[in-house]
């Protein structure tokens, strides 16, 4: 195996980057919007990793054609790049369904929980602003900046969420 592909963050939610950031907005977006038109925790489960499958399928296919004619690479070599490079879009759903599930089966509505899962998006998209911050060199201000950044991109969903219902 790979050294690039024996990474020990299998997810790529600590180092993967644009996907996890993708990926988390695309939840969340889909936890938005769905929250509210969906009638059990397992039907919004699906919504959300259809959307984030399909979303992360047009992704891979759009890194794949990108690799392929912006460097020249084959094919197949792009294809394998472009799967390291966007399977963090799927990872970044892990921690936003676990909340959707386990706060449902501790008894949550799914109202409450799909708001919980929400919640946990926002709190990712911040923690995650701030690390970039922090692992680009900002000082203690830089990485507040950055991480109300990530705030803000998470405080738009929820615009979103309370525009829709």
């Amino acid at each position: 195996m790979a050294e690039e592909d024996a990474r020990p963050d299998p997810l790529g939610l600590v180092a993967g980057g644009e996907g996890t950031i993708t990926g988390t907005v695309v939840c969340a977006a889909a936890i938005a919007y769905a929250g509210g038109h969906t009638d059990s925790v397992w039907e919004l489960s699906g919504v959300i990793l259809g959307t984030v499958v399909v979303y992360w399928v047009a992704h891979l296919h759009a890194v794949t054609l990108g690799s392929s004619l912006t460097h020249r690479h084959h094919p197949l070599a792009a294809f394998q790049h472009a799967l390291r490079e966007t399977w963090p879009i799927i990872g970044a759903s892990v921690v936003p369904l676990a909340v959707l599930l386990v706060t449902s089966l501790l008894g949550a509505e799914l109202r409450t929980a799909a708001w919980a899962a929400l919640i946990a998006t926002i709190a990712l998209l911040t923690a995650y602003s701030y690390i970039a911050g922090a692992r680009g060199g900002l000082d203690t201000g830089g990485r507040i900046a950055s991480a109300a950044a990530g705030l803000g991109l998470g405080l738009l969903v929820v615009l979103l969420k309370v525009g829709l219902h």
